[in-house]
């Protein structure tokens, strides 16, 4: 089931989303003194691109830095692409069909605003071998 959705979503919104974090990241890598903000934005734009069977976490280890790149994360890119996730939700709501995507995509409005402190882990029984294999 999960493949059948990340396939439909793929085609009405990943993709295009995946393109928008990938512009972002590439703005975010020119300006250098931004690339971790741009490595954040490639990574989320995977994360856009094939969501269902993942999920996002808050990493224990992060703190105050974690919160002030967030601040300046949503200054320069969080809260155009946070916008691209609230249309396309919309957009998708309309149709029966797309109803259960436009939730899934109003559910990653938080990590496109906030994407620093957070990791992006397998759901079920992926995710009880992930965490068994860290220790």
């Amino acid at each position: 089931m999960r493949t059948l959705l990340n396939l439909i979503w793929l085609v009405l919104s990943g993709f295009w989303l995946f393109l928008g974090y990938v512009a972002a990241g590439i703005v975010l890598c020119i300006l250098i003194i931004t690339i971790p903000w741009g490595i954040a934005s490639f990574r989320i734009g995977v994360y856009a691109l094939w969501p269902f069977g993942r999920t996002v976490v808050a990493k224990p280890t992060s703190g105050a830095f974690s919160f002030l790149g967030n601040v300046i994360w949503v200054i320069l890119a969080g809260w155009w692409l946070a916008l691209a996730h609230i249309v396309s939700g919309i957009a998708l709501c309309i149709t029966i069909i797309g109803i259960p995507l436009g939730i899934a995509d109003f559910k990653m409005v938080p990590i496109s605003l906030a994407p620093l402190g957070k990791e992006i882990v397998p759901t079920g029984g992926e995710f009880d071998r992930a965490i068994a294999r860290r220790g």
